[in-house]
């Protein structure tokens, strides 16, 4: 597992260390005359996106993968994600992590001000949004706008509602847009849009990564209806110009990692990645009801052993929740594709995802589809699939791909969003929120998930936070109604 993992701290501990390191009075001999001090914006950039898109690619594989049946550790006992099971501390590391960014951030922020360089504010408003939609989609009300604040004496930080939290992230990312507008150039290694860039199109892709945000944001409150979420997507779509959003995979927030010291791959070994892991039937099953061109990509195919020879049976994989004995098969499921994610010679690019231009198609299809407009809903879900298909390394589109009667647009919410669950393959969490959002796709259940098949709707909070800051936790929990795992967060209800 890369650093990440291994560098677990609270976001209420933070402020505990935070509090005692800021105490020390150091001597002039006790300075590092090597070490920098302060810490330019660009300078924090390409540290914080590597954290976040590797930590989340990893965190898709071992968690989300299960929940949403793409994939599942095998053999495997009762004891896994993918039959519900989730323990206490199940959510820690998505914790730790996210508040550690978060610092991050906060020093990007203070130095763009320091610096006099906007651009970097709104470069951190844009990742701030990002990493908090995660935290707060994953957990509810979290700490926020107290967070990190020790300096300032919050040694245990109020916790937000959700609503507060989206207003708050939605209003940055509406400033940001209007930073982004005014132009200014960035000066530092920016691993998502620096290393091929012309003059202006980094700070362009920023603002269209920014908007394309924006609009999962309000999206996500769709439930909501008071938010008005597709009177304001329309709005947004109606009007290019000033909220520009992804309109190519060129465009979309696609990380590019080359394996190479200090970009290395997620899995440090091949094997880690493609052993002991099985693809979920119902995935591939959808795959392969669409002649998909991504099976190839994404997996292996199956085989069984008949009479001394191993005998091709395609892509299959098997049921999430199973019973738990691995005997029951009596073959080889397909795996996944280590060349997707871990090339066996480094310097070959991967990509991991953080918002794909694929996501962007799917909302303006929904937005469209519940205006009505079946055209415009069918155009964008069209454009959405190419796109899911093609950003992909070796993914084309086939010609004859809408002539499938399972792909071709039939007017139905759920097709729409059968097509935007394989567009988010390898997407953090998205498959799991969007689920929770919509109830698609349908998902099987088996007699063997805990719960009555019930699916999770949150992590509980960190154990720390119980212990460090009781009074704010209760008081959040006393809102929410229960930290447990089946609490439903404010745009759920």
């Amino acid at each position: 597992m890369n650093m990440l993992n291994r560098n677990t701290i609270t976001g209420s501990l933070i402020t505990v260390l935070l509090a005692t390191s800021c105490t020390r009075d150091f001597d002039e001999v006790n300075t590092d005359p090597n070490k920098i001090e302060k810490v330019t914006p660009g300078s924090m950039l390409t540290p914080t996106i590597y954290g976040m898109s590797t930590y989340f690619t990893v965190r898709s594989y071992d968690f989300t993968w299960q929940l949403m049946q793409v994939g599942l550790p095998h053999p495997s006992s009762g004891n896994a994600a993918h039959w519900y099971y989730l323990q206490e501390n199940s959510g820690n590391g998505t914790w730790n992590t996210c508040y550690r960014l978060l610092r991050n951030l906060r020093e990007m922020d203070e130095a763009a001000d320091e610096y006099d360089q906007p651009i970097f504010k709104a470069v951190a408003a844009t990742l701030r949004a990002y990493i908090v939609g995660i935290l707060t989609d994953s957990f509810g009300d979290v700490p926020f706008s107290e967070a990190m604040q020790a300096e300032e004496g919050i040694n245990q930080p109020r916790f937000d509602t959700q609503e507060e939290i989206y207003h708050s992230l939605i209003e940055q990312l509406e400033e940001a847009n209007r930073i982004y507008a005014a132009g200014g150039d960035m000066v530092g290694n920016d691993l998502l849009y620096g290393e091929e860039a012309t003059a202006g199109d980094q700070e362009r892709n920023w603002r269209r990564f920014n908007n394309s945000l924006l609009m999962r944001m309000i999206l996500r409150m769709s439930k909501r209806t008071e938010q008005n979420s597709y009177q304001r997507l329309q709005a947004m779509i109606d009007n290019p110009d000033e909220y520009p959003v992804f309109t190519s995979n060129a465009e979309a927030a696609l990380v590019k990692i080359s394996g190479l010291t200090p970009y290395d791959y997620a899995w440090g070994r091949r094997q880690d990645y493609v052993n002991f892991e099985a693809m979920a039937e119902f995935f591939v099953d959808m795959l392969n009801e669409l002649a998909d061109p991504r099976r190839p990509l994404f997996m292996t195919r199956a085989r069984r052993l008949e009479n001394g020879e191993y005998v091709d049976l395609g892509y299959r994989g098997i049921p999430s929740a199973h019973s738990g004995d691995a005997s029951q098969f009596n073959y080889d499921p397909s795996t996944p594709n280590g060349d997707l994610m871990v090339y066996t010679t480094l310097g070959t690019e991967i990509i991991e995802v953080m918002m794909s231009y694929a996501e962007v198609e799917f909302i303006k299809s929904e937005v469209a589809f519940f205006r009505g407009d079946m055209a415009a809903a069918e155009a964008a879900y069209r454009r959405g699939v190419e796109a899911a298909i093609t950003q992909w390394k070796g993914g084309v589109m086939p010609d004859d791909y809408f002539e499938n009667e399972a792909a071709r647009f039939d007017g139905t919410f759920e097709r729409i969003m059968n097509q935007k669950y394989l567009a988010l393959f390898f997407n953090d969490y998205q498959q799991w929120f969007e689920y929770r959002r919509t109830g698609y796709p349908e998902l099987p259940k088996t007699p063997h998930m805990l719960h009555q098949g019930q699916m999770p709707t949150r992590f509980m909070y960190h154990t720390d936070v119980r212990r460090f800051n009781r009074e704010n936790y209760q008081e959040a929990v006393q809102r929410m109604g229960a930290d447990d795992f089946h609490t439903k967060v404010w745009w759920e209800r």
